[in-house]
């Protein structure tokens, strides 16, 4: 069967409908939806500088591109673009032809087998923190008085103890937190629109209930006009924080690095790590041991265990 063309399919719609059409059919957080809206905007204008018809594209076309991502300085880092990133725009374009796939509106998606930039699943460019530097976070967060002390100490909280996403954090509502067999909880939808619950230690439920001081509902972290506290709010605090705790590199500091953090740290005490896996809510444990930054310390090489159990048995 010939494809029908973009106008014949789309009574006239342009490629934005058809990504936000695409959007729509995807279970995505809504920073990942962000993310990956700008990363077709992309391909869609350098298909517009390069004069080229963006349902014609073959692979070639699509390699093109990501060589020429690969080359570009990120405006926002001033450093060029990660593996990773190039790798994440490739993904987001493989998805977005697939599902015009489906609609008829071509025969064969040219990002498919694109040649895409390995990525080293064994890195991360966030900057960790050390439990000690949690901690100095944790403490310089105690510290603060005023209006906002009390938000400011449960934001940190739940980011050091629980490790959660940045997008889970501040989408939270005061609906979710409940108690489930008798745990302090919290229900939230996690990354690929996972339903998702976590427990809440002490610590985090005594900042909840100086928070919140008896309101039981709409947004969990809110401004003080009321809205939702968003991302980049909190991002600013965690930099803010880390600069009065005296941690080097604050200014490079993020929500994720507290996430890094918290992983590292849980197998360091011990905790397995498919439990580690299904706090953070990872599909794959190969992304959880890329969080644990303490994975290569000699002190955890199996060899010794090795070693002491045949010295019990002698």
């Amino acid at each position: 069967m010939t494809p029908r063309s973009a106008r014949e399919l789309s009574d006239g719609r342009s490629p934005v409908d058809f990504t936000e059409a695409w959007l729509r059919n995807r279970r995505l957080s809504a920073h990942t939806r962000s993310a990956y809206r700008r990363d077709v905007a992309d391909w869609l204008a350098w298909c517009a500088a390069t004069d080229l018809e963006p349902l014609r594209a073959t692979f070639l076309h699509v390699n093109a591109w990501a060589r020429a991502l690969e080359s570009e300085v990120d405006g926002r880092t001033g450093r060029p673009r990660s593996p990773a990133t190039v790798a994440r725009k490739l993904s987001a374009l493989s998805s977005w032809y697939a599902f015009l796939l489906k609609l008829g509106a071509i025969a064969t998606n040219p990002a498919a087998d694109a040649d895409r930039p390995r990525v080293d699943r064994d890195h991360s460019a966030t900057v960790g923190l050390a439990p000690e530097e949690v901690d100095a976070l944790v403490a310089a967060a105690a510290a603060h008085r005023g209006p906002t002390a009390a938000r400011t100490r449960l934001v940190v909280a739940l980011l050091a103890d629980l490790g959660l996403r940045v997008g889970e954090l501040v989408s939270l509502d005061v609906c979710d937190v409940g108690v489930e067999r008798g745990h302090r909880s919290v229900r939230f939808t996690g990354k690929g629109g996972r339903p998702r619950r976590r427990a809440l230690t002490p610590g985090v439920a005594a900042a909840l209930d100086a928070y919140l001081d008896g309101r039981t509902e709409g947004p969990l972290l809110v401004t003080s006009t009321g809205s939702r506290m968003d991302r980049h709010a909190v991002f600013r605090l965690i930099r803010r924080l880390a600069a009065e705790a005296g941690i080097p590199g604050a200014a490079r500091l993020s929500p994720h690095s507290l996430r890094h953090a918290f992983a590292t740290t849980a197998r360091a005490e011990g905790v397995p790590l498919e439990d580690v896996q299904d706090a953070m809510g990872h599909a794959d444990p190969r992304t959880t041991r890329r969080y644990d930054r303490d994975r290569h310390n000699l002190d955890r090489d199996p060899a010794y265990a090795i070693w002491a159990a045949r010295a019990r048995r002698r």
